[in-house]
Order: C-alpha cells, then sequence, then structure tokens
C-alpha cells in the first residue's frame, strides 16, 4: 500500500500532460499521433485487434499469463530431479536408486496437478481484483 506521500506524489505527476515530440522534415508532429497513425488500419482509426482483449497487468506492471499445461509441464520438468535427489539423499541407503526414482515420479504425479490448480486459483484471482480495480475507475 503507497503511503500518502507516495499517492500524492503519483497524483500529481498524473496531472501534468506532456507531449513528446519528433522533428520531421515538415515539422515538429507529437509522438502519440505519430503511434496511432502507425497503428491505424488505414481507415484513420487507431487500430486493435479484433477481439483483443486488454492484457492484464500485475502490481508491478507485468502482463498477468494465463494457466497452462505447458508452463506446468516445464516446471515438473525443472523439479524432477529436484525432487530425485531429495528422496534420494533423504533416505540415504535404505532405497535404490529404482526406488528413488519411482518416489520422484509418484511425487511429480501429485505436483504436476496441484501446481495448475494454483496457477489457476493465482490468475483467477489476479482476474477479479482487475476487474475490481476497473469498476473503481469507472465509479469514479
Amino acid at each position: 500500500m503507497p503511503s500518502r506521500k507516495q499517492r500524492r506524489r503519483r497524483e500529481k505527476l498524473g496531472r501534468h500532460e506532456y507531449e513528446y515530440v519528433v522533428e520531421t522534415e515538415e515539422g515538429e508532429v507529437p509522438v502519440e499521433r505519430l503511434r496511432d497513425l502507425e497503428r491505424s488500419d488505414g481507415d484513420g482509426r487507431p487500430g486493435r485487434r479484433a477481439g483483443a482483449e486488454p492484457q492484464l497487468v500485475d502490481r508491478r506492471g507485468r502482463p498477468i499469463q494465463k494457466p497452462s499445461l505447458r508452463k506446468v509441464l516445464r516446471r515438473g520438468l525443472i523439479f524432477g530431479p529436484l525432487l530425485f535427489l531429495f528422496v534420494y539423499l533423504a533416505y540415504g541407503d535404505d532405497l535404490t536408486i529404482e526406488q528413488a526414482v519411482l518416489q520422484a515420479l509418484l511425487l511429480i504425479v501429485f505436483f504436476i496437478p496441484f501446481s495448475y490448480l494454483v496457477d489457476a486459483m493465482v490468475y483467477r484471482m489476479m482476474v477479479r481484483r482487475a476487474e475490481r480495480e476497473r469498476a473503481a475507475k469507472r465509479g469514479r
């Protein structure tokens, strides 16, 4: 939570309008205008892909990615050898290598679905938070 001083400073910076310009052969043209022209579809309106949703960002400004099985499997490939190493070192001479591999595979089989569920819960929580913030901005 930003302090009162930080909130006031952010509001103060938001009140000022800055105009960035680029020197061209005809004269100065604001950069925002150039960006609008570059993005336009040719009909004079700023372009935006059809059906594209605005990308959600977290508090740090990083985009929030939807949960995907590919990310979860990659995470499982990273944690698989680490789990094997943990099982092998934790049990010492009580387990053979084959038994340690089997234990690690069993742990990975439980880890992958739960990892996906956690990703999905976090994503839904972030989407709800973004919707609440968007509704609060509209209500002002």
